[in-house]
């Protein structure tokens, strides 16, 4: 416990958190105050005085998981990651963890492999869990992405479908027109813009059940003539389209795919079409992804640096016309999802278990964090072949979502 003891007293620099070994006995750490996080922990298995000390952003998730660490004194999961939100500047500043990270990103490419097949896989890995599952937590249309806030008095369901009014608008749509979506998810997407904009749109997903119900919901819409949702990889569809959707879909790729997703991007576009892609990315440079969130939540995930997003499309010829950032809706997004997770928790355990449940509550709670006061963000990247396929000032952009909301 003296290793872990040290770690802790140079980590805990705001809030307090208080530590029952495995033997009972009781260490605090930190300044405490009042306004800052508080959560007692628990640990019962001796090993964790050990490898919470060598890996503590992989360990401290699976202990919480298997029930070998638990949050005493009527306290929750919530409270500790708040902890660790506040302070893992100084917990990665740890001359170990430094190390470790500097290996981490190493190897990051190996990590990020997303070959076709790979890429099929991991995609599985999540999005395969269940349809009813997905629908305990999300908006009704199966929104799996940020919504966007113009303020914070509105529901998730007007948060989601502001977002696709505000990504549609950037691709300058006209009826008729030929639109792609790269990972469709359920669907949502694709159907606001054949319905909204009368467009033909081609829907690609990699997953089974994704595919199924994105299907079905084209036929109840009775779109089935305007939407086509496949079971493709984006880097085998070969047609032309004069728009390009991606969704939180850029954050499977892959930092060795880059140049190939652009690329592609560049081919799919006819002359004067348009692209928009909309990712989770992270404040300053290159990092990698937390290795608990790489095991259990996306294997193959990756969220990248906009210098490592902007570096592949220069070399892939794409002109950047517009790039906004959203800083704080994934946060009030996520924070959404946990409250109807914590709600439907029972019907959750009965699906899977308790372990599932605590794994899923801890990415939720730990994603929102890493948006509120972390790095991450996301960003939407318009892109073109051309420097004229766009009008010369964003008002279009303005004017379609003002009719549109």
């Amino acid at each position: 416990m003296k290793l872990l003891s040290k770690m802790m007293t140079r980590f805990v620099k705001v809030g307090q958190m208080k530590v029952i070994d495995a033997d009972g006995q009781e260490h605090l750490f930190g300044p405490g105050g009042e306004g800052t996080p508080h959560a007692t922990v628990k640990l019962h298995d001796k090993k964790l005085h050990q490898t919470l000390f060598l890996n503590p952003e992989l360990r401290a998730g699976e202990a919480y998981m298997d029930g070998t660490l638990t949050i005493e004194d009527g306290g929750n999961i919530r409270d500790l990651l708040e902890i660790f939100a506040h302070n893992r500047e100084a917990l990665r500043g740890q001359a170990l963890q430094k190390a470790l990270k500097g290996y981490l990103k190493k190897i990051k490419r190996w990590h990020q492999r997303n070959e076709t097949n790979a890429s099929r896989k991991n995609v599985q890995h999540h999005y395969d869990l269940s349809n009813d599952f997905y629908k305990l937590f999300l908006d009704k249309d199966m929104q799996y992405s940020c919504g966007y806030w113009p303020s914070l008095d509105i529901s998730l369901e007007e948060a989601q479908e502001a977002k696709k009014a505000h990504i549609a608008t950037k691709l300058n749509l006209k009826p008729g027109m030929k639109v792609l979506d790269i990972g469709c998810g359920w669907g949502g997407m694709a159907i606001y813009i054949a319905k909204h904009f009368d467009c033909e749109v081609v829907g690609v997903t990699l997953s089974d059940e994704q595919h199924a119900m994105a299907r079905k919901r084209v036929k109840d819409a009775g779109l089935a003539d305007k939407v086509d949702i496949r079971i493709q990889d984006y880097r085998h569809v070969e047609e032309k389209f004069d728009a390009i959707v991606s969704v939180g879909m850029f954050e499977h790729v892959g930092i060795a795919h880059y140049l190939e997703y652009f690329s592609k991007i560049r081919d799919l576009l006819t002359d004067d079409g348009c692209a928009l892609v909309h990712s989770i990315g992270r404040k300053g440079g290159p990092g990698t992804t937390g290795a608990w969130i790489r095991k259990y939540i996306f294997p193959g995930g990756y969220s990248p640096a906009l210098s490592e997003t902007f570096a592949e499309i220069e070399k892939a010829g794409l002109w950047v016309t517009d790039c906004e950032i959203l800083r704080l809706h994934y946060a009030e997004t996520l924070l959404e999802w946990d409250k109807r997770f914590q709600a439907n928790r029972d019907k959750v355990a009965e699906m899977f278990d308790e372990k599932f449940c605590r794994m899923w509550e801890f990415y939720l709670i730990v994603s929102e964090f890493s948006f509120r006061h972390g790095k991450h963000m996301n960003f939407q990247i318009q892109l073109s072949k051309t420097v004229n396929a766009l009008p010369m000032t964003r008002d279009y952009m303005i004017d379609a979502e003002r009719k549109l909301s």
